[in-house]
């Protein structure tokens, strides 16, 4: 028996009918029925415009980047750049020299804990972070803390699931060095006041890192407005490849931070006895990187940028209120 999808109701937010055409894995049954997928949490499903970028960068430009005078390495690496450009102003960055290309999230978190950290965080002192957090944004800070003899301190959160603001403040002291926080739940879907938690960080002389995973999807982020000092995304939550996302910090941190990793790219001269490290942001993409990852996400985030980036949480607003209205009645 076939199964015909059930037409999504009309919305006066975005035609989601349309949308779904434009995702191919959308268009199959799954035990006999057509697939409705509610796993974007996790990852998003990926639209033509992503598959046909990555398929294109192997099929047509495949080639390293920033060291090839050929035609395919200088096609390749104005893509990969035009990407960085398009991540640069998705996020409200300054200047592309603030966005580094990383795995995702997890890794961008690391980056971070792992040359910030590692300079700023000593015996006795603390990272902050909240009851909310993925254990992206945990792990990492616990082994550091265990290397260096420091504390990991969390601000729980209420009965509602949110975060009580005067609470992290209060724990924001002498020893602290970094708070740590998400700009939504994964779990719960808290949306995080960041803006008041930077503020109240920054006026104690701390600085702030925020997991973006599930904001990028959902919010409009302007990390220029938000002030944060590093802000962590991944590609796949925004229905860009797997295996690719963006760290944005500030461009004074990154200059004082040493590199996460030695080898190809983030180097001006090598010899035996010392090395020139790379400008900005190529200091920290030791390796040939993810040419296709970074040029897919390139392609989502102006895919999503079509459909207008309000447009999801308007509807999910609509499709609620709907789907309430319609359970009542």
């Amino acid at each position: 028996m076939t199964h015909a999808r059930a037409k999504t109701p009309a919305s006066p937010v975005l035609d989601v009918d349309a949308v779904r055409a434009e995702i191919p894995a959308l268009d199959q049954e799954v035990h006999g029925h057509p697939l409705a997928y509610l796993d974007n949490a996790a990852t998003t499903l990926k639209p033509r415009a992503v598959i046909e970028a990555v398929v294109r960068t192997y099929a047509v430009d495949c080639a390293n980047i920033h060291r090839g005078v050929h035609l395919l390495s200088q096609r390749a690496t104005e893509a990969y750049e035009a990407a960085r450009e398009t991540m640069r102003a998705f996020l409200g960055a300054r200047s592309t020299r603030e966005i580094v290309f990383v795995r995702g999230t997890t890794e961008a978190i690391n980056l971070v804990a792992q040359t910030f950290g590692r300079v700023h965080v000593g015996e006795g002192d603390e990272v902050l972070v909240t009851g909310l957090e993925h254990h992206s944004n945990i792990v990492p800070w616990q082994l550091l803390c265990e290397e260096k003899g420091a504390r990991l301190v969390v601000s729980p959160i209420d009965e509602r699931g949110d975060v009580d603001v005067e609470d992290l403040d209060r724990r924001i002291g002498e020893h602290t060095r970094i708070v740590a926080v998400a700009h939504v739940s994964n779990a719960l879907g808290t949306v995080l006041p960041v803006d008041e938690i930077v503020r109240r960080a920054h006026a104690k002389g701390v600085p702030v890192l925020l997991d973006g995973a599930q904001a990028t999807p959902h919010l409009a982020v302007d990390v220029a407005a938000i002030d944060c000092d590093f802000y962590a995304m991944s590609g796949h939550k925004v229905y860009g490849p797997t295996g690719v996302g963006v760290l944005y910090a500030k461009e004074a941190h990154l200059q004082a931070m040493p590199p996460y990793q030695g080898g190809g790219d983030m180097i001006r001269s090598v010899t035996f006895e010392k090395t020139t490290y790379n400008d900005l942001p190529y200091k920290f993409e030791a390796g040939t990187p993810n040419i296709a990852g970074a040029i897919g996400l390139g392609a989502a985030v102006r895919w999503l940028e079509a459909l207008g980036l309000d447009a999801p949480p308007r509807f999910e607003l609509w499709f609620l209120r709907h789907d309430r209205i319609e359970r009542i009645s």
